[in-house]
């Protein structure tokens, strides 16, 4: 069922309960105070025959004179007059025999009145000296009993009309409601893989609507950052992987040669070696960016300790770059030493930041590359600073993009996968990195990564 026809079938519902309930109680106090006034007319006219018929005085021939001419008869108007014995509750004669609780209510001195449709009765007990009687009045009242029924109808017709004029407007005003919902759905049913530069037409205003069209176009903002990223990763991903499988084609040629001298094809197999690991570093790039991408749930996390993971960093470096010059800065570590454990994916993130050592070792012509660890607050911070050829200004945006290289950088051997890689690992533990360069004098890359303790509270 669609939205709008629940939001109407709903709204009548509700108007149907609540003009039920307010019909109820109209219906209900009308029938209660409808008849209060024929009522109080016929307990008149008991008081006025007990004091004509059963007491002595001698102004009742005025009185029954008054009566005659200035009380007008009700439709069936009858009185009764019956002495009653007090020892039975119901005296009655046969032809007026009435309800229980009237007949007590007589012999409890009260003014008792029943009502049978439209016949109403009133009565009253009168001790006159050693006597009892009882004095009963009955009428009918067309006029309000008539009234009665009119309303009755009123409030059956005008429930029905109000639960369709209720449909009726709640259609509309679902209708009415829904409208900005129907545009949005629209215009994304319009928006496709080929025109993602599309966006919602958000409205002023801080309503849901608007929080909605604003949220669509924030996903869509990250789906074509995303198709855009994907796209040139591709791009460059097929570039960087054609041009070893180039010179792997060519010197494979030049060495099946017959004539080539043996230097000559030694020359072209170590070419194609080298090449070969050219094209395996490359691949191992891209699986560990594909693979950097994962949620986390399945792989192994474990508590490590920063400080010594970074040790651990520094021997594998040097085993690498041999003529590194790593220094670890332990100055400002906090007394608590469970301010600098981390639950992480060990060999994912000592992959991340080897990677940013490395760089700093390699891009500073393995000039000291200093190691800051310490606490600050909710994050530990690992600042690797080196003293190289720097990023232009320019290039430091693009700096984390796959296959990226600073225009500086020519002449060191690379693929622009790590710090790529790096970031992406670094993300997947909750953690940021923040970059500051200067072209010439060197830079530094802190890493931040939430500590155990704050990440199980936070979490």
């Amino acid at each position: 069922m669609e939205i709008a026809k629940k939001i109407t079938l709903l709204f009548a519902i509700l108007s149907a309960v609540i003009i039920s309930l307010l019909s109820g109680f109209v219906w209900y106090f009308s029938n209660e105070f409808a008849f209060e006034d024929f009522y109080k007319r016929l307990e008149a006219r008991v008081k006025i025959t007990a004091q004509l018929k059963l007491y002595e005085d001698e102004n009742n021939k005025a009185y029954a004179q008054m009566r005659n001419q200035y009380l007008e008869r009700l439709p069936a108007e009858r009185a009764y007059v019956i002495e009653a014995d007090p020892k039975k509750v119901n005296s009655l004669k046969a032809d007026i025999v009435l309800p229980e609780k009237f007949a007590q209510n007589i012999h409890s001195g009260k003014m008792a009145r029943y009502r049978v449709e439209n016949h109403f009765y009133a009565g009253k007990y009168f001790k006159i000296g050693n006597r009892d009687y009882i004095v009963i009045i009955s009428a009918n009242d067309p006029f309000g009993f008539r009234e009665l029924k009119d309303l009755q109808k009123i409030l059956i017709i005008g429930f029905f009309l109000s639960i369709i004029l209720s449909f009726v407007v709640g259609w509309r005003f679902s209708n009415y409601m829904l409208m900005p919902l129907r545009n949005i759905i629209k215009s994304v049913k319009k928006i496709k893989a080929e025109n993602l530069h599309l966006r919602l037409d958000v409205k002023k205003g801080s309503d849901e609507m608007s929080q909605l069209a604003q949220t669509f176009n924030n996903m869509l903002n990250r789906l074509e950052t995303a198709f855009e990223t994907q796209n040139n990763f591709i791009s460059n991903a097929s570039h960087e992987l054609r041009t070893p499988l180039t010179i792997i084609s060519g010197e494979v040629e030049l060495a099946i040669k017959s004539d080539q001298a043996p230097e000559n094809q030694h020359r072209a197999l170590m070419k194609i070696k080298d090449e070969a690991d050219r094209l395996e570093h490359i691949l191992t790039s891209l699986l560990g960016l594909a693979q950097s991408g994962f949620n986390g749930k399945n792989q192994p996390w474990e508590e490590v300790r920063m400080d010594e993971l970074l040790w651990e960093i520094k021997d594998s470096v040097e085993q690498v770059h041999t003529d590194s010059k790593i220094e670890i800065d332990l100055s400002k570590l906090p007394e608590n030493e469970e301010q600098l454990t981390a639950r992480v994916n060990k060999n994912l993130i000592k992959l991340a930041i080897s990677n940013i050592v490395s760089n700093a070792c390699k891009y500073s012509n393995y000039k000291p590359v200093h190691i800051l660890i310490e606490n600050t607050g909710n994050t530990i911070s690992i600042a690797v600073t080196d003293q190289g050829i720097g990023i232009p200004q320019s290039d430091i945006q693009h700096i984390f993009e796959p296959f990226f290289r600073a225009s500086n950088t020519n002449d060191y051997k690379g693929y622009g996968v790590g710090l790529p890689l790096s970031l992406n690992i670094i993300r997947l533990h909750r953690g940021s990195i923040a970059i500051k360069s200067q072209e010439g004098i060197g830079t530094e890359i802190k890493v931040l990564l939430p500590y155990s303790g704050w990440l199980f509270t936070s979490t």
